[in-house]
């Protein structure tokens, strides 16, 4: 009988599609929180005021619980390159292995290494030295980000490579590798919506607080930093980067633009569809509610812009899952607008002096932090779903790249591992959190008569 669940390629894909998807949860609120650490620890030298020094304090000790698993769970997707993509990895290891080893021995040995230090390391290294180390962790965060982009990006629209003359991919250029224009692009979309998982969790955790009249400064502090933040960076995720990413997509990739917007039939003065369900069969997207010329100008810059539709290509160069691959941008694009309405709104409330009485928006704003995990999950699922058939677009397929000695078997039995395995690791990582957030920020200002300073 032949069925998608017989096929090893679905079974490998879904195994590194879970286990990367559980890890990035981790790496994203570390990249969003680093630079609060920052500005926080900068503000206190400037200023003094130790209630930043306190608020670095608490957030450091969840950025150190978010990295330690974000390490757990990174390691075993080594691994599957090998036991699960051994045809990858002989094909394109000569490329992207470069940039794998870069990330490793440089931007995480950054990271870790100064990571113990900002948690734990604050008196020994003095105001200074506890900044510095907060710098070399947001720096190594951020460049260890921007060397896995560089691999994914090479994999949408790969530059700097040659062929060797067994056949596998060597690098040509390392600068041309370095500075794909498609990884400057996505790691600026990418980051700054981490930025926005980041903002949402201190806005939470302010809105928790504030609800429960507890550490009122602290709780003024990150609904403010919290808000501001999250509304600019909603915002940059938006335009100019999901500008620019889209513009890529239609330059190099038009036959993913045209499934991500459940376009079947080319045309100028393409829409964006705001309602509509994608029907494969009948090629056609059912009951559409569109806004005329937005696609063409989104793509392209102009309203009158030709956008090719899925019948410009032949059927097997569709992506595979075109169903999955609307609703996933779709809902995406719906949940980063109302990112931008919410923070606006929040940012507004505060700038009337009255978001910490607004009991009802505290509320959204402590309920609302699951929605920017969603969203990052939904970018990915659109940029991998995107590219298919595609392993490195253009050059090799996904099929060709999983190992054909590893059974189904043996990939569902590790597939069921790490699934219970991530389970009770999510278990712990939620009571560990959860315990800091329960014990809150330390109470030096109360002892000290400075509760009621402004933030």
């Amino acid at each position: 009988m032949n069925s998608i669940f017989n096929d090893p390629g679905f079974w490998h894909r879904l195994q590194f599609a879970f286990t990367i998807t559980y890890h990035y949860l981790f790496p994203q609120l570390t990249m969003g929180l680093a630079w609060f650490l920052v500005y926080w620890k900068w503000r206190a030298l400037r200023t003094g005021d130790e209630k930043y020094n306190q608020a670095v304090r608490f957030w450091a000790k969840i950025f150190g619980l978010n990295f330690a698993v974000g390490v757990v769970t990174g390691i075993p997707m080594e691994f599957q390159f090998g036991t699960n993509w051994a045809d990858f990895s002989k094909y394109a290891g000569g490329v992207v292995g470069q940039t794998l080893a870069m990330e490793g021995m440089f931007a995480f040995f950054l990271e870790s290494a100064f990571v113990g230090a900002l948690i734990w390391g604050e008196k020994r290294l003095g105001p200074r030295g506890h900044f510095a180390a907060a710098l070399a962790v947001a720096l190594g965060s951020w460049l260890s980000g921007y060397f896995i982009l560089v691999t994914n990006a090479f994999m949408q629209h790969p530059v700097g490579y040659r062929i060797e003359p067994n056949g596998s991919l060597g690098i040509a250029s390392m600068s041309g590798y370095l500075l794909n224009p498609w990884a400057w692009v996505q790691f600026l979309h990418n980051q700054m919506a981490a930025v926005v998982t980041g903002s949402f969790i201190v806005a939470s955790i302010g809105a928790f607080y504030a609800l429960r009249g507890l550490h009122s400064v602290q709780a003024r502090l990150y609904l403010r930093a919290g808000t501001l933040v999250g509304l600019i960076a909603s915002l940059l995720v938006a335009f100019p980067t999901g500008d620019q990413q889209a513009k890529m997509v239609g330059n190099h990739q038009p036959v993913t633009l045209a499934a991500m917007e459940g376009r079947f039939v080319g045309g100028t003065m393409a829409g964006v569809a705001v309602i509509g369900q994608p029907n494969v069969a009948a090629r056609r997207l059912d009951n559409p509610i569109e806004v005329p010329g937005a696609l063409s100008f989104l793509a392209y810059g102009h309203f009158g812009s030709f956008v090719h539709g899925l019948d410009h290509f032949p059927e097997d160069a569709w992506p595979d899952n075109i169903e999955l691959l609307y609703y996933s941008f779709h809902i995406m694009i719906t949940l980063g607008t109302l990112f931008i309405l919410l923070m606006g709104f929040a940012t507004f409330q505060n700038w009337r002096g009255k978001l910490e009485s607004s009991t009802l928006l505290l509320w959204v704003l402590m309920l609302a932090f699951p929605f920017p995990y969603i969203a990052n999950t939904l970018g990915w699922m659109t940029a991998e779903l995107g590219r298919q058939p595609w392993l490195i677009y253009g050059l090799f397929h996904t099929r060709d790249g999983y190992s054909k000695v590893v059974s189904n078997g043996n990939t569902i039995f590790t597939l069921i591992g790490f699934t219970g395995l991530y389970f009770v690791l999510g278990l712990l990582f939620l009571f560990l959190v959860g315990r800091e957030i329960g014990h809150g920020p330390e109470e030096e200002l109360v002892a000290s008569g400075r509760e009621g300073a402004l933030p």
